[in-house]
């Protein structure tokens, strides 16, 4: 029961944290980052290094695809800008989990320290800020260790041992990577907490990918709801960003064993934790690789579900001018 409420402890710590961290650079970056986005997306390319960079500076492609399906929203972005942003955050998101293997949880005093000592020494808003995200950062590590050190008695409990190890099942995986990630709002706490079983040697890798692969389809619930209520050109945006991972999922599910065995030989030498980063990591950047080529399809086939009324009202009028009526021709 005690390390069941310090795993929750740790997960509150770690959700509360990330949260803070995103609403902290927010604050810092202002409007800047909304002018880099609208200004360095002119082509798929462009948007995907944006959308990378500024999910790695946010730490949260959520975040991330719900700000570009509000500026599709106002006009400041077309859908085909917003498509290359999505993929780059969906390979943004994965630096986060090379920072959780890292194991730094031990240390995570000194940016709290660091952090809180910005927060209550300094009154201007650019450092009170800046000590916010150092402090989350230094939480998100002391959740991660919590949680890391509240599972190792689980080791024990022959249900959980069994429990884990019926993830394995890459159905079963997948299914409790996307509830847990709908559940907790955050693909990254899910890895997160992956990761800190993997250091503790409590999941296999093939449970881990499982797991991650679920975690990248229950982070499409955040998008979808954000788009519900919006312009044509942003619910396309947040529909782009479930047809984009439920694509590449369903292929990572068909070549699970091929995907394992690569994971594997490229981490060879790491640590467990590693390796399951390191698979977080080459999936979302093959799946950005394998779709470059279906963009135009992915684009024509939601134009087709959500056409835009202008167009239709353009081709309506087209259809209905003089020049084209039996009655308005000349004579």
């Amino acid at each position: 029961m005690n390390s069941i409420l310090l795993i929750a402890t740790g997960l509150l710590l770690f959700l509360y944290a990330l949260n803070n961290l995103s609403q902290g650079l927010k604050e810092i970056s202002g409007d800047k980052l909304k002018v880099f986005l609208d200004r360095f997306t002119n082509n798929v390319f462009k948007g995907i290094l944006s959308g990378i960079l500024v999910t790695v500076l946010l730490d949260s492609s959520s975040v991330v695809i719900i700000m570009t399906i509000a500026l599709v929203n106002s006009k400041a972005l077309t859908f085909r800008q917003a498509m290359g942003i999505v993929m780059g955050a969906n390979i943004g998101t994965t630096f986060s989990s090379q920072i959780f293997a890292l194991n730094v949880g031990e240390y995570a005093a000194f940016p709290i320290a660091v952090g809180f000592a910005l927060m209550f020494l300094f009154k201007k808003p650019f450092y009170v800020n800046l000590g916010k995200v150092i402090f989350s950062f230094g939480l998100i590590f002391f959740g991660l260790f919590t949680m890391e050190e509240a599972v190792e008695p689980l080791k024990e409990s022959t249900y959980f041992v069994s429990w884990l190890k019926s993830l394995d099942n890459p159905w079963k995986g997948m299914i409790t990577g996307t509830i847990v990630t709908i559940i907790v709002q955050s693909s990254s706490a899910t890895v997160g907490m992956v990761i800190g079983l993997g250091s503790q040697g409590m999941i296999s890798i093939a449970g881990a990918i499982a797991v991650m692969l679920g975690a990248e389809l229950g982070t499409c619930a955040d998008t979808l709801v954000a788009s519900i209520g919006r312009s044509r050109a942003a619910i396309k945006t947040g529909l782009f960003h479930l047809i984009f991972n439920l694509g590449s999922i369903i292929l990572g599910m068909i070549l699970l064993p091929l995907f394992t065995s690569l994971v594997l030989y490229i981490s060879s030498g790491a640590s467990l934790a590693q390796t399951i980063a390191n698979s977080h990591m080459l999936f979302n950047g093959l799946g950005v690789l394998l779709a470059l080529p279906l963009l135009t399809f992915y684009e024509s086939l939601l134009e087709r579900m959500f056409p835009d009324r202008i167009s239709n009202a353009v081709e309506q009028a087209g259809l209905e001018s003089p020049a084209s009526s039996p009655t308005g021709s000349k004579s």
